[in-house]
């Protein structure tokens, strides 16, 4: 019996696993919100309600990125809809990974509610943003690696790993948003160049940005590498 298929080349039998991510993680968004609402109902406080945001901008690049991996197994003309997809994926990939220097509200946000479920709370959002980015870059890294090859495929997902955490000391220090460099992008620019012209006075930028960078690859490249553990596993007799 022939699988079947949507006319594009994209086989929904083989991606089951990839359907189960996304039911997976809109269920812990799901807990994340409701965890977040008994938090502000607890407190009779707007404390936290930012996260609620946050998640949803972590999930514009997740859904980009499944939208421009769906497209890229059709016909050639719909990879201009993929590199649409691409584009927008990127500028709102940082998002994701973002909601993991949320913990920083902790310092002045405790006083209002058990401390214990404040820590869950983040947990819940944080682990929820990074795996949205993780799932969103290996989809990504998928389309460039059938395209170009694994090497090629590798340097993309370390180029977006470095910009993903500029992106996120740009949010996190200076406040810009993903929506901001379609505006205007050069005062961001000028904030960039300011890095690179003055590097020994932006040795905070620097530090923070390069100890993310490790942070998400690492679990990045742990995520991959439990996934071939499990492909080892199922193709053992």
């Amino acid at each position: 019996m022939k699988k079947q298929t949507n006319g594009t080349g994209f086989h929904f039998a083989e991606h089951k696993y990839k359907l189960l991510v996304f039911l997976l993680l809109a269920l812990a968004s799901v807990v994340s919100i409701l965890l977040a609402l008994a938090r502000m109902a607890y407190s009779r406080t707007f404390d936290y309600s930012s996260l609620i945001w946050n998640l949803f901008l972590a999930w514009i690049p997740f859904v980009f990125a499944g939208l421009a991996y769906l497209v890229s197994w059709g016909r050639r003309w719909l990879w201009l809809v993929a590199a649409a997809c691409a584009l927008v994926w990127l500028l709102f990939f940082p998002n994701a990974p973002y909601i993991l220097t949320d913990f920083q509200h902790l310092s002045y946000n405790a006083a209002n509610a058990p401390l214990w479920f404040d820590v869950i709370m983040l947990i819940w959002f944080a682990w929820t943003g990074l795996l949205l980015g993780v799932t969103s870059l290996y989809l990504m890294q998928e389309i460039v690696t059938r395209t170009l090859g694994r090497l090629s495929g590798w340097l993309f997902a370390l180029a977006v790993t470095v910009l993903g955490s500029v992106g996120i000391t740009l949010g996190r220090f200076l406040r810009w948003n993903s929506w901001d460099i379609l505006q205007d992008p050069r005062p961001i620019i000028h904030d960039v160049w300011g890095w690179l012209r003055y590097p020994f006075s932006n040795l905070r930028i620097y530090g923070f940005t390069s100890l993310y960078t490790l942070l998400f690859l690492f679990v990045y490249l742990a995520f991959r590498a439990f996934g071939h553990v499990m492909a080892e596993r199922k193709s053992l007799p």
